[in-house]
């Protein structure tokens, strides 16, 4: 009995070596016109980043609840398709970030609040 459970950790044991020397492809697809938000280190407010190869040029659009543009940016390569948004000088309530390019749009709901003393957001979902 012993030498059957001495046995079979061996096999257990050379079985975890072979599959240990063989060195796993991490198979990582490329991000494709990714576009990210990112809160800033302040917390007062977020990035916005669109990834380099991301075809042409990309614009960020934010607006109140009530559908109003509060601002309009254009993110291009020559800034490095990134931008920063101070959120903590909006009034309280809801806001959406749009980002729209030739291939792709994405949208963030943005509350907007304040906890005592100070201003302070979130992003929805």
């Amino acid at each position: 009995m012993k030498a059957s459970i001495k046995f079979t950790a061996l096999l257990l044991l050379a079985g975890a070596s072979v599959f240990a020397t063989i060195p796993a492809k991490a198979a990582i697809p490329p991000k494709l016109n990714a576009i990210t938000f990112t809160s800033l280190p302040s917390l007062q407010g977020l990035a916005v980043k669109a990834e380099k190869n991301l075809a042409g040029k990309a614009i960020v659009i934010i607006s109140d609840e009530d559908g109003n543009v509060l601002r309009k940016d254009e993110l291009s390569n020559k800034a490095g398709m990134e931008k920063n948004y101070i959120l903590t000088k909006l009034d309280e309530g809801d806001y959406t970030i749009e980002v729209v390019s030739k291939d792709k749009s994405v949208k963030q709901d943005i509350h907007v609040y304040t906890d005592g003393k100070n201003k302070m957001f979130f992003i929805k979902g």
